[in-house]
């Protein structure tokens, strides 16, 4: 008589479900990392509190993925962290917390729902969705942002993007350098031009182009300033001639937040009292402006934006001082493909892609936009001769 063949458990989990094990467990593992660090390096004792207890939770969350994996027999590894995440903790070493608080802000917000459509994860949705909130919240803190400001800022944070996220625009700034300059180098490579005439296309290209940026954004930061000081000044004149109006809008902002009516009302009279008090107040609750910055210092800025862009363009540009023809052009490909991978790398920390996707994808493009500039040159250098 044959014996009935062993069937599977029914309740084993399916490839895809360990998969989906796998990954969640490695993203809680990454998350509960980088708050760790953050938490190390925090100066404030109360922000670091708040760090320890999200990492405690990542790790708690870990742990359910790690009891699924062992039910099914399956023997969990030692963790080995995304590239992301070695790069965010060193950037957290290296610059301090609230320059990549942003990005790990941005990061949590697109992944605040990624349990809801997991049924046997569903408990943990509304912990991330207040993990989200709580990062945001303390991103917010750490820039020195009003909660009026953080408020009017609300649609940028599920874009991932924000105007005080200064990775971001470090990352862009020396992206603009490295490709303008490579396009522009392999266009006069291409049309068959010296050594020495590449080499002073490139310089000349990395300091019109730094010196162009950085007046751009000098301008931008200067204009900002202005703007700010004529909305605090029409402020200060409404303080003056419509003090009640003044009063009723910031009993309003309070009552907004969550204040009893009588008491908003009675804290807005309170300061209204001190004139300059209430400018202070209503400038920071109301256009979300801090009066001690007004959008940051322009000198500064057109400095940063000259440095980052002359960081990305002297990429392409190198090899042309130490090497001529064939060798220099190839020498110029690799280290512009070098730059535009790094780059690549570091958009993937606000991006929501993988390191690698990231690295060749930007490869790609620029390569792909020089090899259309040094066939355009090539084809230019043809028809001029």
């Amino acid at each position: 008589m044959l014996k009935p063949k062993l069937q599977g458990n029914p309740h084993m989990a399916s490839k895809h479900e360990l998969k989906r094990y796998r990954t969640n467990l490695a993203g809680e593992l990454d998350s509960a990392a980088l708050y760790e660090t953050l938490a190390r390096v925090e100066a404030d004792s109360k922000r670091a509190a708040v760090f320890s207890e999200l990492a405690a939770s990542e790790r708690r969350h870990a742990q359910l993925w790690i009891d699924k994996l062992q039910t099914n027999g399956v023997h969990v590894r030692a963790h080995r962290k995304s590239l992301k995440t070695h790069l965010l903790r060193g950037l957290i070493h290296t610059f301090g917390p609230s320059f990549v608080l942003p990005t790990i802000a941005a990061a949590e917000y697109a992944d605040r729902d990624k349990y809801a459509n997991q049924p046997d994860a569903a408990h943990l949705s509304a912990e991330e969705q207040h993990h989200a909130a709580i990062v945001q919240e303390v991103a917010g803190e750490a820039s020195g942002a009003s909660k009026g400001a953080q408020i009017a800022n609300a649609e940028s944070w599920h874009k991932g993007v924000t105007s005080g996220n200064d990775l971001r625009a470090a990352v862009l700034g020396a992206n603009d350098g490295l490709v303008s300059n490579f396009c522009l180098i392999m266009g006069v490579a291409g049309a068959g031009a010296a050594n020495k005439t590449i080499l002073l296309t490139g310089l000349a290209g990395l300091i019109a182009g730094a010196c162009s940026m950085a007046l751009g954004e000098w301008l931008s930061v200067t204009n900002a300033r202005e703007l700010a000081r004529t909305q605090i000044a029409k402020e200060a004149d409404e303080i003056e001639h419509t003090p009640d109006a003044e009063r009723h809008e910031l009993a309003l902002i309070y009552q907004a937040k969550g204040i009893d009516a009588d008491e908003a009302r009675r804290v807005a009279s309170q300061i209204m009292r001190d004139k300059n008090k209430a400018l202070d107040t209503l400038t920071r609750e109301e256009l979300g402006l801090d009066p001690a910055e007004l959008g940051g210092n322009p000198w500064s800025a057109g400095a940063i934006s000259f440095g980052l862009f002359s960081l990305g363009a002297i990429f392409p540009a190198a090899p042309f001082l130490w090497a001529h023809g064939l060798a220099a052009i190839i020498q110029c490909v690799v280290l512009a493909a070098v730059g535009l991978g790094a780059v690549g790398i570091f958009t993937s920390l606000f991006n929501g892609r993988g390191a690698t996707f990231s690295a060749v994808r930007q490869v790609l493009i620029g390569l792909l936009a020089a090899g259309f500039t040094f066939g355009a040159g090539k084809l230019l250098g043809v028809s001029v001769s």
